[in-house]
């Protein structure tokens, strides 16, 4: 059989992947008997979708921010730090953590997290370079597991039940099995013809975020029915979070490239909520956990509305 029509299908999905993964988020709610059959295989998503991300990134564009990690470093603390514990300290400040403790630990998740790791995925989607969002996550999974726990405390004003051996080891793990199966595939392959594939490849990422957000959408199209109010509140605020991160990002980073300060806005606005959900044995509490499944919709979203900014972006970043 040819296979000329998948690939096909998988070019055309490339081509428009800004909308179908908005679209994929709202897939998920509608198709909640779904949800338990893809959920054990959540993590094996997440790998081939960082494996897409190495792969789809060519090496010389991370090695090139890597060697002048300034820009990444500063970033790194920005995002993974600073920002957590200032909201962090506000929300102690206001005596959140004993008036809601659910929005509390949705706080934490939404500060304290990494980079989603899909994010080199969605920056290539949406035309620009990938290298800076990939050499960004790669630094901010690997101080993630000395910052969770003193956000953790600052934030919740207790220690949480993680242990930041395990954590370094998985993400260790984590980054070193994709980088070298993508490195692999790549010498297997060949740039070229990796380069020459760039749609497909998309297409591939499109179908595991569709994937992704099916199997987190648990649960939520129940509380839509049972209590539209909360649950209309609590997306509106994970709207709120993710424009904010990335507003005051983009503020502090100005005097970085417009395409640049476009990719750290994008970084500190989307967050890998899953990887402190799984740290924290994937018990959360109700509203926490409600947060969490919502919280995907503006990631899934953000790239469609976003997507003509950062085509000027990416348009002048080719003409410099």
């Amino acid at each position: 059989m040819s296979l000329k029509a998948p690939v096909q299908a998988l070019a055309w999905l490339g081509r428009h992947g800004t909308r179908a993964v908005a679209l994929s988020a709202f897939i998920g709610m509608a198709l909640p008997p779904l949800s338990a059959l893809f959920r054990p295989f959540v993590e094996e998503a997440i790998f081939c979708l960082l494996v897409l991300a190495f792969l789809r990134v060519a090496p010389v564009d991370v090695l090139t921010r890597l060697r002048r990690p300034r820009l990444v470093l500063l970033a790194t603390i920005w995002i993974v730090l600073a920002v957590p514990l200032i909201l962090g300290a506000v929300a102690r400040a206001f005596g959140l953590p004993s008036v809601s403790p659910d929005l509390a630990v949705a706080l934490f998740l939404v500060t304290a997290a990494p980079p989603i790791m899909s994010a080199p995925a969605f920056v290539s989607l949406l035309g620009l370079n990938g290298g800076l969002s990939l050499a960004l996550l790669i630094v901010a999974m690997l101080v993630t597991p000395l910052t969770v726990p003193l956000i953790g405390e600052v934030v919740l004003g207790q220690a949480l039940p993680i242990s930041s051996v395990s954590l370094a080891v998985r993400l260790v793990l984590l980054l070193a099995g994709t980088a070298g199966l993508a490195w692999v595939i790549r010498r297997i392959a060949g740039a070229d013809r990796i380069a020459a594939r760039s749609r497909e490849i998309d297409g591939l990422s499109v179908i595991l975020l569709l994937f992704f957000a099916v199997a987190v959408m648990d649960g939520v199209a129940a509380s839509f029915l049972a209590r539209p109010g909360v649950t209309l509140a609590i997306l509106a605020l994970s709207f709120v979070m993710a424009f904010g991160q990335m507003a005051v990002t983009r503020i502090v980073f100005r005097k970085a490239s417009p395409d640049d300060g476009f990719v750290l806005a994008h970084a500190a606005g989307n967050r890998n909520m899953g990887l402190i959900v799984a740290a924290l044995g994937g018990t959360l509490p109700d509203l926490a956990w409600l947060y969490f499944g919502l919280g995907q919709i503006p990631i899934y979203v953000l790239p469609l509305l976003l997507r003509p900014m950062a085509g000027k972006l990416a348009q002048a970043a080719r003409s410099e």
